[in-house]
């Protein structure tokens, strides 16, 4: 091929180029199809959480549980709450507490804000138990009255699973009552009735003060006093357990108080043959109660 050739060539490529149809153009900015709006974010729920069942708040309401029921385990009033005198004042609230023997202390107002997620509480929570407390004087006083009654009385269990456990068993073999310090110990709470099974309905829980006064006050009354303990007088299977019984049932980490033992008729205890040295507390409190019901019901026989 010659130069000429090539030049023809050349020329031919460069006027097909030339004639290539032309591009469309972009199409300007405000020309494009509008973009799909984006969804609305879902409005969040502004209504305060619901409150557990054992928390009650506002002054009135705590007043008037004050007043009317036994059901009041502890109150918190916020720091610097007004004391105006009046019905539901602060005033008249501790008062009543005093009077009712219900503990009480005085917390910063952002503890009482937090545990009453978000509703109006006046500067004033009372925790409250599910279910009524018994009187101590009837439970004691109609429990005398039977042949054969059975009394149990825990000393310093603090776990609510343990005292939900004791007062199922409690309601299983029939005893007539579970006595509760007001110091050091669990009160009855939505844990305790959830682990009781609903025996928390049926089984007078009372609340006592000083144990070594109740339990005099027991042995005026003819009862027997037994306490459990790893280091007792006898095996529990052979302690009679026949008669007016006050079983007594102590913490799994420190068992019953030196001044409770001392006021016991018999400490007794559960052979230990493992390498563990101690049962859960509801374990031996129902091996315990269950050996009560087997003598009973081979001395009917």
């Amino acid at each position: 091929m010659n130069f000429k050739d090539k030049k023809k060539e050349k020329t031919q490529s460069d006027r097909q180029k030339k004639e290539r149809p032309a591009k469309p153009p972009r199409p300007v900015k405000n020309d494009r199809p509008a973009k799909p709006p984006r969804p609305e974010k879902p409005v969040r729920d502004t209504e305060p959480a619901q409150l557990p069942d054992d928390i009650l708040i506002g002054r009135n309401a705590v007043t008037e549980a004050l007043k009317n029921t036994m059901r009041v385990n502890r109150l918190l009033i916020a720091e610097g709450a007004q004391t105006k005198n009046g019905d539901g004042s602060i005033p008249e609230i501790i008062a009543l507490a005093k009077e009712k023997k219900v503990k009480f202390e005085t917390v910063p107002r952002e503890t009482i804000e937090g545990i009453a997620c978000g509703h109006r509480h006046q500067g004033v929570l009372a925790y409250v138990a599910p279910v009524e407390y018994a009187d101590l004087d009837k439970v004691i006083n109609e429990a005398a009255a039977k042949e054969n009654p059975l009394l149990i009385l825990l000393d310093g269990i603090e776990d609510p699973h343990n005292l939900g456990a004791i007062l199922r068993t409690a309601d299983a073999v029939g005893a007539d009552g579970v006595l509760l310090p007001r110091h050091h110990s669990v009160p009855l709470n939505a844990t305790v009735a959830k682990t009781s099974a609903g025996a928390i309905e049926y089984v007078p829980v009372a609340r006592i003060g000083n144990i070594a006064q109740t339990l005099k006050e027991l042995k005026d009354k003819g009862f027997w006093v037994y306490g459990a303990d790893m280091d007792g007088d006898c095996d529990y299977d052979k302690a009679n357990f026949t008669g007016p019984v006050v079983l007594i049932i102590g913490s799994e980490g420190h068992g019953i108080a030196r001044l409770t033992r001392e006021n016991c008729d018999t400490i007794v205890s559960l052979p230990m043959v493992g390498r563990i040295n101690s049962l859960n507390a509801s374990v031996a409190g129902a091996i315990l109660m269950y050996e009560v019901s087997r003598q009973r019901r081979n001395s009917s026989k």
